[in-house]
């Protein structure tokens, strides 16, 4: 009786486990198109083109994935999301995975039932004013008046460090970045306050960018990352591995212009299992062996899309800092390939 009862117990688990494997993979691979969650609208990390072509930072992790799923990086269904509607949007199946600034955070993680497949960027929560307000530190800001997106941490985070200073402020409340930056440049607000990467790159699109300033006080810790649902354990791997895939490419030398090259004739077995041209590591994910290298060759390595979409030589103008590879005194640190 104790075996039957045993063998129903696991022969349930097994189903429930069968169940939860032919998940969101499969349903990308049967519709032949990701669908994927951005922003709606940041220059730099995911906004349209003058083409309506979706370009950016993010944009790239998502292609990334299509690439290494669909072997096409234009399967890719963009759908914006504010700070209220992209959590709705992902549990709901709107959307398979989330790559739009998002904060990876212990309640987001656990109660929301999302999971952080890691860390694409790693940011904290600055300020931005006109450079006329002549204030040279957050701290000179008691009383003004302040822009911030609803349903994001930032609203927390200013409501922390003003407590914390014994000053006060007042909030103007926006949903999206385009309508912050319309209500800052209006006048509406003295300070716009959001991860200091969005700044940087909300700046740039400026007419007159020198006329406002990041103020230098970075407030919290805003690690951004892409997130699928929790319980589809599968689909979690392949976008993990897929970010982790860009990060170690970088770190092994493999770029865009010399992944077929390195695909055929690498003595390096790291890369040879990340490319595929030795080990099962893709029929492990439910993939081909190529998978790594067709993200690798079709949106380049992370240093590769960093510099392209915000890097030092791009108007947004932003250092590597944390996110420079381990190996250089950055965070960028990706589990082996074996």
């Amino acid at each position: 009786m104790k075996k039957s009862v045993l063998f129903g117990a696991l022969t349930v688990a097994g189903l429930a486990a069968g169940a939860a494997a032919a998940g969101t993979l499969d349903d990308v691979k049967a519709r032949g198109k990701l669908n994927c969650g951005v922003t709606t609208g940041l220059v730099g990390f995911a906004a349209p083109d003058a083409n309506g072509e979706w370009k950016g930072f993010d944009v790239a992790v998502c292609r990334a994935v299509a690439a290494a799923v669909l072997g096409d990086p234009s399967a890719v269904e963009f759908v914006p999301t504010t700070g209220k509607t992209r959590f709705t949007a992902l549990a709901s199946g709107e959307i398979d995975m989330l790559a739009r600034n998002t904060t990876w955070t212990f309640s987001r993680d656990v109660d929301l039932k999302f999971e952080f497949t890691g860390v694409n960027y790693y940011d904290g929560q600055g300020f931005m004013v006109p450079k006329e307000l002549g204030v040279s530190s957050a701290k000179d800001l008691d009383g003004a008046t302040v822009c911030i997106q609803t349903g994001t941490t930032t609203e927390l985070n200013l409501a922390d460090f003003f407590r914390a200073n014994n000053i006060s402020y007042e909030p103007v409340p926006i949903e999206t970045n385009a309508e912050a930056q319309q209500q800052y440049l209006a006048g509406a607000c003295d300070v716009y306050t959001t991860d200091a990467s969005g700044l940087a790159a909300t700046r740039a699109t400026f007419e007159n960018p020198g006329e406002h300033i990041l103020l230098p006080e970075i407030v919290s810790k805003e690690p951004l990352g892409p997130l699928v649902r929790h319980g589809d354990n599968e689909w979690a791997d392949v976008v993990r591995w897929t970010l982790n895939a860009l990060i170690t490419a970088e770190e092994l030398g493999v770029s865009s212009a010399n992944v077929a090259e390195m695909a055929s004739s690498t003595n390096n077995p790291e890369v040879a299992r990340l490319l595929g041209t030795e080990g099962e590591l893709g029929s492990m994910l439910g993939l081909e062996a190529d998978w790594a290298k067709r993200a690798i060759e079709t949106q380049g390595n992370y240093g590769e899309i960093f510099a392209k979409n915000i890097g030092e030589e791009t108007p947004i103008g932003l250092s590597r800092g944390l996110n420079a590879q381990w190996t250089d005194g950055g965070l960028l640190y990706s589990p082996p390939f074996r």
